[in-house]
């Protein structure tokens, strides 16, 4: 069985992207979304950044719930030219569903943003969700 970590605090990546023949460097801030975390996720990491993915949990009704504070920290401490993009994580696991599609689609298109549905388990559009973000970003970089 695959153990999956839980970010504490804040990891750092940078991975390259080769986006319709061009290489794209993104630097990705994973910061902590648990409430117990939140004073280590400080909002200096919003000031300067081009875009926030903002992921919750389909299997929690709690994660989907927090998505509009996230959405108002990044708003109250972010440029607001910032590229922003709704995920639901989790995919994989169907059988214990409690957020559909709808209600995530629904949100994103409430707050005017993409969205799209993930597995980190399996990869299912992580791929695509990077280069839905870099498809954001292009234009305003």
């Amino acid at each position: 069985s695959e153990a999956f970590l839980t970010t504490i605090g804040v990891d750092f990546k940078i991975r390259t992207i080769d986006y319709h023949g061009k290489k794209v460097k993104l630097q990705i801030w994973d910061t902590a979304g648990q409430e117990r975390f939140r004073i280590i996720t400080s909002n200096a990491y919003y000031r300067g950044s081009h875009g926030f993915i903002v992921v919750y949990d389909i299997t929690s009704l709690e994660s989907f719930q927090k998505i509009e504070m996230w959405f108002n920290l990044i708003k109250e401490n972010a440029n607001q030219n910032a590229k922003k993009l709704l995920v639901g994580n989790k995919r994989d696991l169907t059988s214990q569903r409690i957020v559909d599609y709808a209600q995530g689609k629904e949100l994103a298109d409430s707050l005017n943003i993409p969205y799209v549905e993930t597995s980190a388990k399996d990869s299912t559009n992580v791929k695509q969700l990077f280069m839905d973000m870099i498809s954001e970003l292009l234009p305003s970089v």
